[in-house]
């Protein structure tokens, strides 16, 4: 019997046409800018081959060096500026959504729960991530 994994999902509505933020969540020379869920973390190395079979990474570090991990996996699905749907190294599934409605953009993110960390806290880390990239994106445009 196949153990039914818990999913979160996290959301946010980003004031920037899909094109830009497509660019921006999927860049490497973007992701290094956004993608830290508190500003004593960061992103110091990004690799992203955005196609199905293609890896991913994103080397994340504390600022003060205690501590950092890799953020990586291979994508199962690409539907340019639709979805992206990857499988993380430790066999986790994300869904990655993006609704554009005119000059916003909407962005739905699901992922399987790991078992470290308490539900509340996970969902509070990819909020706070997803946050960052609203922020960021939104100052570029």
């Amino acid at each position: 019997m196949k153990e039914t994994k818990t999913k979160i999902t996290v959301k946010t509505t980003v004031n920037v046409p899909v094109e830009k933020v497509w660019d921006a969540w999927t860049k490497p020379e973007h992701i290094t800018k956004w993608n830290h869920a508190s500003d004593d973390w960061h992103t110091i190395r990004a690799e992203n081959e955005l196609i199905v079979g293609g890896k991913f990474l994103s080397r994340m570090e504390a600022k003060d060096g205690s501590f950092g991990f890799n953020f990586s996996g291979t994508y199962d699905e690409v539907q340019t500026q639709k979805n992206i749907v990857f499988t993380l190294d430790d066999s986790r599934k994300v869904e990655v959504t993006f609704v554009s409605c005119d000059n916003t953009t909407e962005i739905i993110e699901t992922f399987e729960a790991e078992s470290e960390n308490s539900i509340e806290l996970q969902q509070q880390g990819w909020q706070a991530i997803l946050d960052n990239f609203k922020k960021y994106a939104e100052g570029i445009v």
